[in-house]
């Protein structure tokens, strides 16, 4: 493909949305020069970064293609389309809104500036944060039963109370948010950076954390039932006093984890290749002083020559 032709088309886009290289840099999580190379013809995006790019700018992906032109009438067009299709959504909430107050007006918050936004207390389920800039942003009590949060920047956001059941929240940075009594009912979270996530007051059910740096995030007096931690860097982590029902750590890095006086049931700690002395040597760095659990657990761990002082079986 003709890559300055390519670099015309994200020129085109980024404008129309009205977004600064920088913008559009932080939301890739790339650098603006990168941003600027793409532009001038200097390199081309890789193809998980272009199909970001249709994420972000709300394009189909064909439109990236050589074929396509890259006119600015047609994504004018196409703005015109979705903005005539906004204020039909709002006049209609307005008219019905004796019917139900809490009608959502906008199906699609994508590639959006709502740095420290209030959206507490809304009725959004099924939304799309896609590509969109939510430092800060209150999300707390609100209903997102089933939304997605896909490559955005949400450090910092409140979700305390909210309704997370069914979302995905992948690629973003969760660093700082607040999840303290949310409900996480089947959410998944995958390839973000949560450092310094608060998990407080939880009852996590089949949630999915895949994956992921989990060294520096903050569980406490949660419970875990069903959640699937595989191949997540955890080192260090403190889930001392916690309850684990059904939950899976196979692969997962748990060097010096804690789980003092914690329950466990059920709980997966297998290698998903072959058992080698660094796995078995990492199994015996975690600590389970005063911890109850059943017998299948405990005799899994035993018999992986892990050190259970003081262990109550049930």
């Amino acid at each position: 493909m003709d890559i300055k032709k390519l670099g015309d088309k994200i020129v085109q886009a980024r404008k129309e949305n009205r977004m600064s290289q920088a913008q559009l840099a932080q939301l890739l999580f790339i650098s603006p020069q990168a941003v600027g190379k793409w532009e001038r013809g200097e390199s081309v995006p890789d193809f998980i970064t272009i199909n970001r790019l249709s994420e972000i700018f709300n394009l189909d992906l064909n439109y990236f293609s050589e074929n396509a032109p890259a006119q600015k009438e047609e994504l004018a067009i196409k703005n015109s389309a979705n903005n005539v299709d906004q204020t039909e959504q709002k006049n209609n909430a307005e008219v019905e809104s004796s019917h139900s107050v809490s009608e959502p007006l906008l199906t699609n918050f994508s590639g959006g500036a709502f740095v420290g936004t209030d959206f507490a207390g809304v009725n959004a389920p099924e939304r799309k944060f896609w590509g969109s800039d939510l430092k800060g942003a209150d999300f707390s009590e609100a209903d997102l039963a089933g939304s997605s949060f896909k490559n955005s920047d949400v450090s910092n956001g409140n979700f305390e109370g909210a309704d997370l059941t069914d979302c995905v929240l992948s690629n973003n940075n969760l660093s700082g948010a607040n999840f303290n009594k949310a409900v996480l009912h089947r959410t998944e979270f995958s390839s973000s950076d949560l450092t310094h996530a608060r998990f407080t007051d939880i009852n996590l059910m089949d949630v999915k954390m895949v994956g992921g740096d989990l060294r520096k995030t903050i569980f406490e007096n949660c419970e875990f039932d069903g959640v699937d931690f595989s191949s997540s860097d955890m080192s260090g982590l403190c889930l001392d006093g916690q309850l684990f029902i059904n939950v899976k750590f196979d692969n997962a890095c748990l060097k010096g984890v804690s789980f003092k006086g914690s329950a466990l049931k059920n709980v997966s700690f297998r290698s998903t290749f072959a058992l080698t002395n660094r796995y078995y040597k990492t199994l015996k760095s975690i600590d389970f002083e005063g911890a109850m659990m059943d017998k299948l657990t405990y005799a899994a761990l035993k018999g992986a020559g892990v050190d259970l002082p003081n262990v109550t079986k049930v």
